[in-house]
Formats: structure tokens, sequence, C-alpha cells
């Protein structure tokens, strides 16, 4: 049925909820698992505070560091429970379209990936990265709650 699930992170305990409950399902098919995150590229001129008080190549160094965490704590989930897993780390300032591109890359034929359940002014302010994912994406997307 499936045989490579991109698994998404973006660190938060939605996000990891939806690795783990990725990674069993992954067992019980006998899939693969892809780990992803992206963080957003350095600028100039931002309301973000790391990018404020950090130089571009500070700012580079700890992106890497702190998407190889996150990388890593997928990579264990998957480990324990006996699933394959590749990581990707990239830099997007747009998470649904490296998350999209990631799945055609990687061959991955099913996404599993975290709602956080945003709604009212707040989703439609904040946007929803899965719901873009969801629009946007040809390859099925498993949303987890």
């Amino acid at each position: 049925m499936y045989k490579r699930i991109l698994l998404p992170t973006d660190g938060s305990q939605a996000s990891m909820r939806a690795v783990r409950a990725g990674v069993d399902f992954a067992r019980s098919v006998g899939a693969e698992v892809v780990a992803m995150t992206a963080t957003p590229k350095f600028h100039s001129f931002t309301t973000d505070a790391v990018m404020l008080e950090e130089t571009p190549q500070q700012y580079a160094q700890s992106s890497r560091e702190r998407g190889q965490a996150l990388l890593d704590a997928v990579a264990v989930v998957a480990r324990e429970a006996g699933v394959p897993c590749t990581v990707v780390q990239l830099v997007s300032d747009d998470p649904y379209e490296a998350i999209i591109a990631t799945a055609r890359e990687q061959t991955c034929d099913l996404i599993v990936m975290a709602s956080h359940g945003r709604r009212g002014i707040k989703g439609l302010l904040l946007g929803s990265e899965t719901q873009k994912v969801l629009v946007h994406s040809a390859i099925p997307v498993m949303v987890h709650r």
C-alpha cells in the first residue's frame, strides 16, 4: 500500500504526536519514513527576534542545529519502532511548498502531518500550512489531530 511516508515536523507537541502516529502507521504497513523540517531564510528586515540578534552566518548555524535536533527526535522515534528513516532539512519561507517538493523528490506516497487546530480569526490570520498542503498536494495527506 504505502512504501514511503513523509513526516514534516516543526517541533511542536502536535507535530510530534503526528510523527509518532505516522511512525506507528508506517510500522504497521511495512513502510519507511522521511522526516523533514524547513527553517525560514534569514531576513534583514524582520520582527523575528532571533534574526535581529544574530548575523546571517550565526542564524544559519543555529537554524541548522535546531533543525537537526528536530530531525534527531523523529529518527529516535523511528529507530525505536524499527522503521527505516531518512532525514531532510531545508531552508524555505514557504513550508507547505517545501513539504510538497520533498514528498515528490523523496517519492513519498503519503504525507502525515499535524493540524494545530487554529480556528476563526487566528486561523485565518496565521494561515495553516496543513491546509495549504491539503489544497496543493497531489500526494495523499493524512492529518493527525
